[in-house]
């Protein structure tokens, strides 16, 4: 019997409860009083629970009406959230947003266009994940996400389309206790050669072989950039970094600006969105990169 329970009957218990009577829920529902009762007594009796105490004047919930009433409401909504769904899908809209994002990219723009996404496309979850150098293309590649912001990485393969985004200013950075520290003049790249370059490595072989802006031959390798951050404090060496992440490391004496030859002062890394050519982004893809895009 309880597998005849159906959506109407549930909907039917909750406007019951919501508006304190069954011939209050019947003109909710535009229903006669009767029909309403009828339906909540099938209800009763396909659970074998007692939901309503009749005995009043005005139905109250029993102790099991009020226990089941909480789990009632979680399906109604869930059948809701699978009708927007469903309905948002019918409209061209995707049904979910997977985003590879470049961890230099501003994480004030990426919450922004989160924020948006929530608000724009509620019934569209956002998929995210922040990678570095080929960890960013490769999914876009493999079809595992829509979407890719890229940067660290300035290769674009033949099968991904690629839209400029905005450039991200990008200082050489030391510790005050690094010999470079106390260099005031531009370090020639004999100096910098002498020291160990912290550099940001690739997790996939997109990049194999490859080297973007290493300039000592003495470099450690690091898949995370938080690591790198945290060892440039550190003095264990010396490295590029996106300027938004140290401006507050350099505000505070943290750590140094430094300049080396062949470097402009201004140097920055152009960042892209890049998918698929046979697979371009839908509505939600498009909004999340129109917000991508305000400075």
């Amino acid at each position: 019997m309880i597998d005849g329970v159906t959506l109407d009957q549930l909907r039917t218990f909750i406007a019951a409860v919501d508006q304190g009577s069954f011939s209050a829920a019947g003109r909710k529902l535009r229903r006669a009083q009767s029909v309403v009762s009828q339906t909540l007594a099938n209800l009763e009796a396909q659970l074998g629970v007692k939901l309503f105490d009749r005995s009043a004047r005005y139905p109250r919930l029993t102790d099991e009406g009020r226990s089941l009433l909480v789990d009632v409401r979680s399906v109604a909504d869930n059948v809701d959230e699978f009708k927007a769904r469903a309905r948002a899908m019918r409209e061209g809209l995707e049904p979910e947003l997977s985003v590879a994002m470049d961890v230099m990219y501003p994480m004030v723009a990426l919450t922004r266009a989160a924020a948006h996404s929530r608000k724009t496309y509620p019934h569209t979850p956002l998929r995210l994940y922040v990678e570095a150098l080929g960890g960013v293309i490769k999914p876009v590649l493999d079809r595992n996400c829509s979407i890719g912001v890229i940067g660290s990485l300035p290769i674009v393969p033949d099968e991904l389309q690629s839209e400029p985004l905005l450039s991200i200013p990008m200082a050489t950075v030391v510790s005050p206790s690094h010999p470079l520290a106390k260099v005031r003049r531009v370090v020639p790249l004999s100096a910098v050669a002498k020291h160990v370059q912290l550099v940001l490595t690739d997790r996939t072989a997109l990049s194999q072989g490859r080297d973007f802006g290493v300039l000592s031959p003495l470099n450690w390798r690091l898949a995370d950039l938080g690591a790198k951050h945290a060892f440039l404090k550190a003095g264990l060496g010396w490295g590029h970094m996106p300027l938004h992440m140290v401006k507050a490391d350099v505000d505070s004496g943290a750590l140094v600006k430094i300049r080396v030859e062949g470097i402009a002062h201004t140097a920055a890394i152009p960042m892209s969105v890049v998918f698929r050519k046979d697979a371009p982004p839908g509505p939600a893809g498009r909004g999340f990169i129109a917000q991508l895009k305000l400075k």
